[in-house]
């Protein structure tokens, strides 16, 4: 069931035939999930001559179909992978009527470009998976089917197949682990690209479960790549510090695993919320070009903070050429845009930018992009001189509705900004919630621009973050690691630094909160977070 050791075990037994397509195949799975990606890749081919060799066409296509998906989406080989996927396609026209076509089918639609033709694609393998009563198909295509509908913004469509294909999962009607990783991968794709946190909470507790009983690591990779998106939308950072952090580690055990990229970005835009723009560019040194494309925000926002406002629009609009405009992709695009204009003092073309980001929000109109247009038109009135108050306030319910606290705090010191001279009281309320909200994220750079905000105001704000006395943002991701029991060097793993680095800490944190041992550590942690809830 994922046990991958034992099932190595078995299958080189002296009383298994080693030349067995079966057998070769089995191996190739306990290799998969090993993360040792070019030993099963090895074992599969050998596994499709041998099926070649005894006439099994089935297992043949099945084969070609499963080495295409291993070079397109983790090797990152595309040539390869595509000349198998063809071999896979010339295979099926011996038998069209083959149980494969469904399979094949859905692979194709995986690869193609076009989205109306990948939503066909797996609406085809859907309807032959039912016709041959292949449940595995059936939910795996459910869940492509979903996640398609849901990039494509057809987001209330999309995420009910995808939560009837997770309750198949739930309900054990799914054994295959390659089915079950894709499912979860799809799910929680679909829901970054929402950005639904509540769904994604609820089903990632069914995919911890399954992953920890199955002993399927890949499961966990999948999943906290994209959850650990949904988390740093949500504020939740040390959660997704964590799991993007495991993600990035277990797809490191491949020799060349592509998906590592996708959790690097993911990790990139979290340290640029928390300011720490050297580490993100570091983070994104040496990606491809499809993969840089994918951490444009990110990269955008650097150039603003640094000042660049030609070089932040530069790398926005070039990022756009590759979206739908109207879509919800392209909604945080247009935002940056509108901020990129408006640091160069071009308030018509951030008035444009924003309109353009409203036809997003009625194309697609969920409480986060909505939001998104609400406070880009408030930004423009309070760079022109109108009043934003109206658009702050929307802004500011539709970040709530959406559990997106960073843009939430974001939104309240645009209105504490907008009412300084006539209604200094809220403002100072704003601000102050604005700052609260950034130092439990904690968001060091915004919490300075709120700090000053407040002193503008007369008003003095404590500069002792809650719960961690005087440490610094290191000292306190390196004290919630201790809390977790973990050693120093599993520390320097998961924050990407030296274990004299982390030594350091531990040896400034310890004194500046009084304490003795690790162990005293772990257990101001405890009262602490148990304080805080």
């Amino acid at each position: 069931m994922g046990d991958a050791a034992a099932a190595r075990r078995l299958l080189e037994g002296p009383d298994v035939d080693p030349a067995s397509g079966s057998v070769l195949e089995g191996l190739a799975q306990a290799s998969y999930l090993q993360f040792d990606f070019l030993r099963c890749v090895e074992e599969w081919e050998r596994a499709y001559a041998a099926h070649r060799r005894s006439g099994e066409h089935v297992g043949a296509v099945r084969v070609a179909r499963t080495v295409a998906c291993v070079h397109l989406m983790i090797l990152g080989n595309g040539a390869v992978g595509s000349g198998w996927l063809s071999r896979a396609q010339t295979l099926l026209g011996d038998a069209p009527d083959s149980p494969e076509a469904g399979w094949v089918a859905l692979d194709i639609g995986m690869f193609e470009g076009d989205r109306s033709r990948k939503i066909e694609r797996f609406r085809q393998a859907l309807e032959r998976a039912r016709g041959a009563h292949d449940t595995d198909l059936e939910f795996v295509a459910l869940a492509y089917l979903g996640a398609a509908l849901v990039h494509a913004d057809r987001t209330v469509e999309g995420m009910a197949l995808l939560d009837e294909s997770l309750a198949a999962v739930a309900g054990n009607d799914v054994e295959d682990f390659f089915i079950l990783e894709d499912i979860f991968c799809q799910l929680f794709s679909a829901c970054e690209h929402a950005c639904d946190v509540q769904r994604a909470d609820e089903w990632i507790q069914v995919g911890e479960a399954i992953a920890a009983r199955r002993k399927l690591p890949a499961v966990s990779a999948f999943c906290r790549t994209h959850y650990g998106g949904v988390l740093t939308t949500a504020g939740r950072w040390l959660e997704a510090e964590a799991a993007l952090t495991d993600a990035i580690r277990l797809w490191g055990l491949g020799q060349r695993s592509a998906l590592r990229s996708g959790a690097l970005v993911r990790l990139a835009e979290l340290r640029v919320r928390q300011g720490r723009f050297e580490e993100a560019e570091q983070l994104l040194e040496g990606l491809d070009s499809h993969v840089a494309g994918e951490a444009a925000r990110s990269v955008a926002t650097i150039r603003l903070a640094q000042g660049e406002a030609e070089l932040a629009r530069d790398v926005v609009e070039r990022a756009l050429e590759g979206v739908d405009g109207d879509s919800a992709a392209a909604a945080p695009l247009w935002g940056l845009l509108v901020d990129a204009h408006l640091a160069a003092d071009r308030a018509d073309d951030a008035r444009a930018a924003a309109e353009q980001l409203g036809r997003c929000a009625e194309r697609t109109p969920a409480p986060h992009l909505v939001a998104t247009a609400a406070l880009a038109r408030g930004l423009v009135c309070l760079a022109t001189g109108d009043d934003p108050n109206a658009c702050l306030r929307e802004a500011i319910a539709g970040f709530s509705r959406a559990q997106m606290p960073m843009e939430l705090a974001r939104c309240r010191m645009a209105l504490a900004r907008a009412l300084t001279t006539e209604q200094p009281e809220v403002a100072m309320a704003q601000a102050r919630a604005a700052f609260e909200a950034f130092q439990r994220l904690p968001a060091s750079r915004d919490a300075d621009g709120a700090a000053a905000v407040l002193r503008s105001l007369g008003v003095r704000p404590n500069a002792v973050r809650q719960g961690v006395g005087v440490l610094t943002a290191r000292e306190n991701e390196v004290l919630q690691l201790l809390g977790h029991g973990l050693t120093n060097p599993e520390i320097a793993d998961r924050l990407f630094i030296s274990r004299k680095t982390v030594e350091h800490h531990v040896g400034n944190l310890l004194p500046k909160l009084g304490l003795r041992s690790r162990a005293e550590a772990a257990g101001y942690v405890a009262r602490t977070n148990s304080a805080g809830k």
